[in-house]
């Protein structure tokens, strides 16, 4: 599955959305903590999701907190015209617009809507 081409449908499916979220932090370098933080959910859950145990559930917080993860790589993704480093850079640096680290804001302060509105409408900075 090319995360960049999701269609709305795959979006719908509990699977093919675990599948995209975790293909998304994975090509993003993030740790399973990370990703748990940025989905509100446990590591275990993101264990059993990886060991395809488990899925996200449409409806659930974690499921809205998943359908923007993989929103926000989507922008980024074109952003950065696929560029896999420059993406993770991206993610991992001091970003004066939106006032901090985008990673570390959507990880530590819960802000994914945030990072993602700017990367919808401030794409280069």
């Amino acid at each position: 599955m090319r995360l960049a081409q999701i269609s709305g449908a795959v979006l719908e499916s509990p699977s093919r959305l675990t599948a995209a979220v975790l293909q998304a932090a994975d090509m993003l370098g993030l740790y399973q903590a990370e990703l748990a933080r940025i989905l509100h959910l446990q590591c275990a859950d993101i264990g059993r999701m990886g060991a395809v145990r488990g899925q996200l559930v449409p409806g659930t917080q974690g499921w809205r907190q998943a359908l923007a993860f993989v929103r926000l790589y989507r922008a980024l993704h074109e952003l950065m015209q696929g560029d896999g480093a420059a993406m993770c850079h991206w993610l991992r640096v001091d970003n004066r617009a939106l006032g901090g680290t985008p990673l570390l804001l959507m990880v530590d302060e819960d802000r994914i809507g945030e990072v993602l509105r700017h990367l919808q409408t401030h794409p280069r900075t």
